[in-house]
């Protein structure tokens, strides 16, 4: 991904990150909260099977789209 791209990639995953703070689910892993920010990064490297850095330019909207799902979805 362009740097462009990532940047505005990883704007829009600190916007989710902060839209979701105290919304996730409790889990037993993390019993002092969790991390929203990490949350959103990990869910996006694990749906792409890449880093957001490396996500092709082409699949910018499919990225943004996705993120936008997470703040609706937070489970």
């Amino acid at each position: 991904m362009n740097e462009d791209n990532r940047r505005k990639i990883w704007k829009l995953i600190q916007e989710a990150g902060l839209y979701l703070l105290g919304q996730l689910p409790d889990h037993p892993n993390h019993p002092k909260g969790r991390n929203s920010y990490a949350h959103v990064a990990i869910c996006v490297k694990d749906h792409f099977n890449t880093s957001y850095k490396d996500i092709p330019d082409e699949k910018f909207e499919e990225v943004v789209k996705y993120i936008e799902f997470l703040k609706q979805n937070p489970n």
